[in-house]
């Protein structure tokens, strides 16, 4: 390797290390702590436990003492997640259940719920966060384009069969993970299963997108249960989300360590959730999305209550739940 090369190699280092100084300060995001305790007695289901946002999302949470249903479709790293969370948390913990739950597959996801509400007598709290982002055109099991299927249709129904069990555990709280990528995307009415042209990325912000219309048209239907319905937005986090996008080998260092600089850990992206999943600041508030631990305002197509109807209509019939 030339002298050139190592120089190039370690002056771009100094300036990334540089950055994130700067950019840590300017916006790092602030770890809240809760009192110990303070989920006992809390029962909570977090989708795509097993890694990134979620998984350290339930670890913070079994370190509160609640006891969290890790919902995962790999059972293998779910079972290695539990066993990270539990090593984690250290004595005074909460209880780590493992289910199996494909959200690419309805026949899981009733066959999850149908345990569910035979084993719990409660669920306080109820966290959508699993994703995929930017695959390759692929097909859920009934046939859904796979990113609207997995992040839309398998949660509305899971969130569907789930919910008089969350109105009898009342006060409860369901929460969407959504993404800022909403901002690039619409609701293709004529072509949700992205069946006539297919853009991985503008089916992601479709997607992303749906999650906000079905929290906003959620929150109106569940009313006053004691059930609050809100979304969030956890900006760019150090995960394997990203994992079908391709990176060219050379550059693949580059880009680690420009994550490294500035995308958030997956504790600070855990942030957020574990806010609206705790705080006595959010009780009775419904309907809203939150970046940051702080109510994040929407743009007009994510607020348009016609598209939230017309969306939940049209889902209801995709799930089965109408003809």
């Amino acid at each position: 390797m030339s002298a050139a090369v190592i120089l190039a190699a370690v002056l771009g280092g100094g300036v990334l290390l540089i950055a994130r100084r700067i950019f840590s300060r300017r916006s790092a995001v602030k770890i809240l702590h809760y009192p110990d305790g303070m989920m006992r007695g809390k029962t909570i289901i977090v989708t795509g436990a097993n890694c990134g946002i979620g998984k350290a999302t339930a670890a913070e949470l079994v370190k509160l003492q609640a006891r969290v249903i890790l919902a995962c479709r790999d059972q293998q790293r779910a079972e290695d997640a539990a066993l990270d969370i539990r090593r984690e948390a250290g004595p005074n913990q909460g209880e780590v259940v493992i289910k199996h739950l494909d959200l690419a597959s309805l026949k899981s996801v009733h066959s999850f719920c149908e345990e569910i509400i035979q084993e719990e007598p409660r669920i306080d709290v109820l966290i959508n966060n699993a994703g995929v982002f930017q695959c390759p055109y692929t097909k859920t099991d009934e046939g859904f384009e796979m990113q609207f299927g997995v992040n839309h249709l398998g949660h509305f129904l899971l969130t569907h069969l789930l919910l008089d069990l969350m109105k009898k555990s009342a006060p409860s709280r369901i929460i969407m993970v959504s993404s800022k990528l909403y901002k690039y995307g619409n609701i293709n009415f004529e072509d949700l299963n992205s069946e006539q042209s297919y853009n991985k990325a503008f089916a992601y912000s479709q997607s992303k997108l749906a999650n906000l219309l079905f929290t906003l048209e959620l929150a109106k239907r569940v009313g006053e249960t004691g059930v609050t319905v809100n979304a969030l937005t956890p900006g760019m986090v150090r995960t394997n989300l990203g994992r079908h996008i391709h990176i060219p080998l050379l550059a693949k260092p580059l880009f680690h360590l420009a994550s490294w600089v500035f995308l958030k850990s997956p504790l600070e992206g855990a942030q957020t959730p574990l806010y609206l999943a705790c705080s006595p600041e959010v009780e009775g508030i419904s309907g809203k999305c939150f970046a940051n631990c702080e109510e994040e305002e929407l743009l007009s197509k994510a607020t348009d209550d016609q598209a939230a109807r017309k969306l939940w209509d049209i889902s209801e019939a995709m799930v089965g739940l109408t003809n």
